[in-house]
């Protein structure tokens, strides 16, 4: 099974090999048939502290690093 990749941008950089990364999605709404935006957000292992808060970043699902930590930041 291909494991899953998906685009976001940086919110957190302040932990050590960890980033936060939020992904938004549109969504449409079941009774008014209006798309909506919905987020959420992933602690993502930056293995060199690279990436700064703003930055657009693709992740990749992982083996779990962590407790939070089961994505990787793909370059």
């Amino acid at each position: 099974m291909p494991k899953r990749i998906l685009r976001g941008i940086v919110v957190s950089d302040k932990s050590d090999k960890t980033i936060t990364v939020k992904v938004s999605r549109k969504v449409m709404h079941p009774v008014y048939k209006k798309y909506i935006n919905r987020s959420k957000k992933y602690s993502v292992h930056d293995e060199s502290n690279k990436y700064k808060t703003g930055e657009f970043v693709s992740i990749q699902e992982n083996k779990p690093i962590s407790k939070t930590k089961k994505w990787i930041v793909l370059n």
